[in-house]
């Protein structure tokens, strides 16, 4: 295949950095994946590599795909704006109301086609942000208004919204929204408009968790995990003795004692407790700074945008990864109240690495010839 040529005749370069950020946290990913979950599935399925060699497979996968949409044209992506979309809608209507839906802890969030699960949420972020980079790159003389600037793009996440709402899934329809904010506050929504939407998310928000026991005893742990340790803050608590035992230097890769089912789904969503532990205060810095690395070029390639739906699209996927960082982040350190929000590249999962990598793969198409 040729390489695409800039209008100097010299082949345009991919961000390679960027890639390389993204290859090294998802090997890192891989290695924690073996760390965490290997005494868990030696015990429960007499096999300690059954996570590592899912996410090994994953990984190919979703390096493959990443390669595909680094090389194709923008308008596969671009012309089909709605087709992702309706996709998007199609995936969470299925989870909600067909048999092929999997329940598990009480809730209905992913999809099973034979030995693969899917989980719609994690498809339903990219097709949010290339829907919301295409409506506010077309829609730019019209943003300002209500009618238009404003109530299309939140009808459709808050439709989205509701559908997660019914699995029930608290924590993503936040994420969608904040998607949402975060673009709409680059796109030129009226700022009005943002903080008259931020309370009465905010009225919603407490609405919700106050009407729910299960929310609203998580959000009392999230609080004061220590006082039910052994219950709704039984996770979080094991979480900073993991963090704390990990000291500077750590215990040393593969010796954590969390892990050892007293930290729930230590491959998780909480697999950053078990980095903490293990690799001590030295090694989450080292994650730190390359998620640091890749949000920095990520933002690099969209302001290096000439043309407004690239720039909102690079924008979008960067906030999308960023979030992910930052909330998981939160969660497993107890800044934020817990929520299921994967670290990508680290987490096991397989839709969740995927998506990442199909993200890194469509900045680094939009990266050509840019940086």
């Amino acid at each position: 295949m040729n390489k695409k040529k800039n209008l100097s005749g010299k082949p345009e370069r991919l961000d390679y950095w960027l890639l390389a950020a993204a290859l090294l946290l998802a090997c890192f990913g891989l290695m924690m994946v073996l760390s965490a979950s290997g005494i868990m599935a030696e015990r429960f399925f007499d096999d300690k590599y059954l996570f590592f060699k899912k996410q090994a497979v994953f990984l190919v996968i979703g390096t493959c795909m990443m390669y595909i949409c680094s090389r194709l044209p923008k308008g596969f992506f671009y012309n089909m704006v709605y087709v992702w979309l309706m996709a998007a809608f199609v995936l969470l209507l299925l989870c909600d109301f067909s048999p092929l839906s999997v329940a598990a802890g009480g809730a209905k969030r992913w999809i099973a086609l034979g030995p693969l699960r899917i989980q719609p949420l994690e498809f339903c972020k990219p097709a949010l942000v290339l829907y919301l980079a295409y409506f506010f790159s077309r829609k730019q003389e019209l943003i300002k208004t209500f009618s238009v600037g404003f109530l299309p793009p939140f009808a459709i996440t808050g439709a989205l919204c509701l559908l997660l709402m019914m699995q029930p899934d608290f924590g993503g329809s936040v994420f969608l929204c904040m998607i949402l904010f975060f673009m709409s506050l680059v796109g030129g929504t009226r700022i009005s408009y943002l903080l008259t939407s931020l309370i009465f998310a905010g009225g919603a928000g407490y609405m919700l968790i106050t009407s729910s026991p299960y929310r609203l005893k998580r959000m009392t742990a999230f609080i004061d995990p220590f006082k039910s340790a052994h219950e709704e803050g039984y996770q979080l608590v094991q979480s900073l003795y993991a963090f704390g035992s990990g000291n500077i230097f750590g215990q040393g890769l593969g010796a954590g004692k969390q892990k050892l089912f007293f930290l729930p789904e230590a491959h998780n969503d909480f697999i950053m407790a078990v980095v903490g532990e293990e690799l001590g205060f030295l090694g989450v810095l080292a994650v730190f700074a390359v998620i640091g690395f890749l949000v920095w070029r990520g933002f690099k390639i969209a302001l290096a945008q000439d043309d407004l739906q690239d720039r909102f699209t690079a924008y979008g996927l960067t906030i999308m990864l960023a979030l992910g960082f930052c909330l998981n982040l939160a969660v497993v350190m107890g800044t934020v109240p817990p929520k299921g929000v994967p670290m990508p590249f680290v987490s096991y999962g397989g839709s969740s690495l995927m998506i990442s990598c199909i993200c890194i793969g469509i900045l680094l198409n939009l990266s050509r010839g840019k940086v």
